[in-house]
């Protein structure tokens, strides 16, 4: 079943995006407007989501998915960040762009390259961080 919500750009509604965190929560796939285009999303944990996402998408298990992150704080977690590089990152985020970093453990290997244990990152533009910044949706990603 599909839904469409209209959510203000500058002020989100907190009830639409508990909704669309929801759909989240509950595995589904939600698409994000994005500072470049709109990004399909879902939650990091859960594989039937995830393989639903590849499936829509045409893609296979050996192309990459990226990560969303809520803001630079999260970079850490999922990746090993030097000075020089979060300097970088800093500059020109929140914006279309991805990083490919080198993963931690904290990602699942569902995630990340197989054999180079990478993991492109991304911190999107306001609108689709107010989705991820819900503590329970944090965990999402996306096809790059």
């Amino acid at each position: 079943m599909s839904q469409f919500f209209r959510i203000h750009p500058d002020n989100p509604q907190p009830r639409l995006i508990n909704q669309v965190v929801q759909i989240i929560k509950d595995g589904g796939i939600v698409a994000l407007p994005t500072d470049s285009s709109y990004a399909l999303a879902c939650h990091l944990d859960d594989k039937k989501a995830v393989e639903r996402l590849r499936r829509i998408r045409g893609i296979d298990d050996k192309q990459h998915l990226s990560l969303l992150v809520r803001d630079l704080s999260e970079l850490a977690t999922f990746a090993m960040v030097d000075n020089q590089q979060y300097r970088l990152i800093k500059s020109v985020t929140p914006g279309p762009y991805v990083f490919a970093l080198e993963a931690t453990k904290e990602v699942p290997r569902l995630l990340s390259h197989p054999s180079r244990k990478t993991i492109g990152l991304r911190v999107p533009d306001l609108r689709s961080r107010s989705i991820c910044s819900k503590r329970s949706a944090s965990r999402c990603w996306r096809r790059r």
